[in-house]
């Protein structure tokens, strides 16, 4: 797992992953500093050493106080390696229908990164801006 992941890294695949999701939030108007940290929130479900492996390049690259390095160490602890636990744990137990299980993992690991980027940004960034107002606004507040 370790080395599919370095050859995203290496290809330059993942980077183009990450400007594409920089890209679309740009667009919107949206901070785009959260997108920084996401590597280790796109790897997390595979691989758990994996994602620790992007969160310290994540603070080797931003630095460990960054937005990106403190966000990083949160999304590597809100979720579990999700087809690690369906692969050892419903084996163990013999469970063969999964059904359902995948997905309702992967929304659970959807929510606690919408969740970490908005405490994130709730307790850590001193902006506290994460839409940007419209400069014909600007007058009205």
């Amino acid at each position: 797992m370790l080395v599919a992941i370095s050859l995203l890294r290496t290809s330059g695949t993942f980077d183009v992953i990450i400007d594409g999701i920089k890209y679309l939030f740009a667009a919107i108007g949206a901070d785009t500093k959260f997108v920084d940290g996401l590597p280790t929130a796109l790897i997390k479900p595979m691989s758990g050493s994996g994602a620790r492996g992007m969160m310290v390049d994540t603070m080797r690259t931003f630095g460990p106080d960054s937005f990106a390095g403190r966000l990083a160490c949160i999304l590597q602890g809100s979720s579990d390696t999700t087809f690690y636990v369906v692969a050892v744990y419903f084996g163990a137990v013999a469970v063969k229908n999964t059904r359902y299980t995948i997905g309702a993992m992967l929304l659970a690991d959807l929510v606690g990164i919408i969740t970490s980027i908005g405490l994130c940004y709730l307790f850590l960034d001193r902006s506290l801006t994460i839409i940007k107002m419209p400069h014909f606004l600007d007058a009205a507040f």
